[in-house]
């Protein structure tokens, strides 16, 4: 006793933090019904065997058998965050001290749930019971007779039970929900193709760890990401698999290299966007633009550009924009130019609100090294959406986003390539191919910039560069019909560019 009180010892405070700890557990146990400790237990499949699971009937079971495995301490409690975060129980974050951002931000280096498991979770919040019987009947030969499953989660570990189904073997979930409900499939399909990203990051880091060994690596490197993603590069530009990295030469400069592939992405700015939204013309209303250029905002904002909007311009009041952009000193500042033209169009021309043509070719010439050389060798992106031919498709929810002008039938088809200007570091990207129309939602917005926008927000976080995601647009708009089955569209890239255009990875979360 000292001063008539007594000394608190390292075991009374380790005895102090461990109760306080069982304690939030035991508050998070009190808030979590049936159907949150299923998902829990589903979960913590790969981390603890089932034998044990099976006996679980709360959440504080769970705890207890993750710290009996050493997964969980009062030092270490970020798993039982990442399982609440998976689960969707974000107000219980606060019992541990995290914020749902914080762990969004760390699942990438301290998450322990699996992309096998994430995805089966998934999937199975989105099948029914009505699904689940209907799975169960088409899969009573290869199911044990007495089998009965209450819900999508005992399904699946029924399926893994029989080993139908492993982390490596998905083909009977494509199989079923096909047949159920083909929507499902493009959960699977993402796992599928994360998977395989994650097998080529493992490889890259397997070799950068490697020429570490061999004093092969050089001081001064990019990012983690970025390492591992040149490493790649590398060999696919060579065309000699992997193991041309042992070519690599001790005086090498990662970083020069890297930038030899891919543009210069980690300025502080990262560039403007500007969006010019076409909505009323005199004869007619382009009905569900607006929902395109909130979305093109919101995603650019998220991928760190400077979006600046305008309505209804003129054709004379888009050369002007044009113009004003072209003499900005602020260019020479940012890494990149993005510009999104949303209107009625002809063949290699768009209409302003007055109805008169402006060729995209004199839009994008006003950005070449000569007009506009705080942009040279800087990427400069055009996103077209307007159609480019005459036909004229009325259905019934869907619009053509091309003009009736009185005296266009005079016109010549121009090709998308005499429309970009001859110089390097150029992108257009049109909504619909030569000669053809675009279709608009009326309530949703057009086919290509939702295709457009839902495809940046899932492949920039995974690292792809602009084409590869361009790709993925085309393959998303080729795939959809109209409401009466009978029209389609397919949009078209062409390019320039020198080098991967890779946007950097937004610290936030997608914006929707």
């Amino acid at each position: 006793l000292v001063s008539g009180r007594e000394t608190v010892g390292p075991s009374n405070m380790e005895d102090a933090v461990s109760l306080e700890f069982q304690q939030q557990l035991l508050h998070i146990s009190e808030n979590l019904v049936t159907e949150d400790v299923a998902a829990l237990k589903f979960l913590c499949t790969d981390l603890l065997s089932l034998r044990k699971l099976e006996s679980v009937k709360s959440a504080i079971d769970i705890f207890t058998l993750l710290m009996a495995e050493e997964y969980l301490n009062a030092e270490d409690t970020f798993l039982v965050a990442e399982l609440l975060y998976r689960i969707k129980c974000h107000f219980l974050l606060k019992i541990l001290g995290y914020t749902q951002k914080e762990v969004q931000e760390c699942l990438h280096e301290k998450g322990r749930v699996s992309l096998y498991r994430q995805m089966l979770y998934e999937l199975s919040e989105n099948i029914t019971n009505e699904m689940v019987k209907n799975i169960m009947f088409l899969l009573q030969e290869q199911l044990p007779k007495r089998s009965t499953t209450h819900s999508a989660l005992d399904l699946l570990i029924l399926l893994e039970k029989q080993d139908l189904l492993t982390e490596n073997n998905v083909q009977i979930l494509e199989e079923v929900c096909m047949k159920v409900s083909p929507d499902l499939l493009r959960k699977i399909n993402c796992y599928k193709k994360a998977k395989g990203e994650k097998f080529r990051t493992a490889v890259a880091k397997y070799f950068l760890l490697l020429l570490k060994d061999l004093g092969l690596l050089p001081s001064f490197c990019p990012t983690q990401m970025h390492k591992s993603r040149f490493m790649l590069l590398s060999s696919e530009q060579k065309g000699t698999g992997v193991n041309r990295v042992f070519h690599f030469n001790s005086r090498l400069d990662l970083n020069t290299c890297y930038l030899k592939f891919c543009y210069k992405m980690n300025g502080p700015q990262r560039g403007f966007c500007v969006v010019i939204n076409n909505v009323e013309f005199s004869s007619s209303e382009r009905k569900g633009s607006y929902k395109d250029a909130e979305e093109l905002e919101r995603v650019f904002t998220w991928l760190g550009l400077d979006v600046r909007t305008y309505t209804n311009q003129t054709s004379g009041e888009i050369r002007d924009l044009m113009q004003t952009w072209q003499h900005l000193e602020d260019h020479k500042d940012r890494n990149c130019f993005i510009c999104c033209i949303l209107s009625h169009g002809e063949s290699g021309a768009i209409y302003g609100t007055d109805e008169k043509l402006v060729s995209i070719r004199t839009i994008m010439s006003h950005f070449t090294a000569k007009q506009c050389p705080q942009l040279a060798e800087k990427p400069k992106l055009f996103f077209i959406q307007a159609c480019q031919g005459k036909k004229i498709q009325r259905p019934v929810y869907i619009d053509v986003d091309a003009q009736i002008p009185e005296l266009s039938s005079m016109q010549q088809n121009i090709s998308l390539s005499e429309s970009i200007p001859e110089e390097a570091d150029f992108l257009l990207g049109m909504a619909t191919v030569d000669g053809y129309v675009s279709f608009r939602d009326v309530e949703q917005g057009t086919w290509y910039i939702q295709a457009l926008c839902s495809k940046l927000q899932l492949l920039v976080p995974r690292g792809e560069d602009i084409l590869s995601i361009l790709t993925e647009v085309n393959e998303d708009v080729a795939r959809r019909v109209s409401r009466t089955g009978t029209k389609k569209q397919m949009p078209q890239p062409a390019y320039t560019l020198r080098r991967k255009f890779i946007f950097p990875i937004p610290r936030d979360p997608p914006p929707s």
